[in-house]
């Protein structure tokens, strides 16, 4: 069904990256990426978030930040964000995509992922915490 998932956030160094990776620890047979609707281009991971990710045993290593566009849209089956607002973003860039793409939070009441960019460890670890369990809910969904 789902074989491709696409994960979107805004600068693509904290959060869509983290929750790529977690995911594809999680289904290993899924081809799983991330961007940015404002995404900071060829940049690496933020700091915080790869050694947040690394107390948890995930690595960011070798991570660079991809704009999302229409055309990256149309390579994935599903598309996974973590605001309301980036629903929105990625309807005006890819109308088509407005049927695949779902809150990341989806399965966790609907829940927002906010943005832990340059706020404290707490932020960060909160923000984890949160993309696990939602990213652990869709790998049971989607491992079909």
């Amino acid at each position: 069904m789902f074989q491709s998932v696409l994960v979107v956030c805004t600068g693509n160094i904290c959060r869509s990256p983290t929750a790529e990776r977690r995911l594809r620890q999680l289904l290993p047979n899924k081809k799983i990426d991330s961007a940015g609707v404002g995404a900071l281009i060829g940049h690496q991971a933020d700091q915080q978030a790869s050694l947040t990710a690394e107390e948890h045993g995930l690595s960011l290593e070798g991570h660079k930040g991809q704009q999302f566009s229409a055309q990256l849209a149309r390579q994935y089956d599903l598309i996974l964000v973590m605001e309301q607002a980036h629903i929105e973003q990625v309807s005006k860039q890819a109308a088509e995509a407005r049927g695949k793409t779902l809150l990341l939070g989806h399965w966790l009441d609907k829940k927002e992922i906010p943005d832990p960019y340059r706020q404290s460890q707490e932020a960060f670890d909160y923000v984890y915490q949160l993309i696990d369990e939602a990213c652990e809910s869709w790998s049971t969904k989607l491992d079909v």
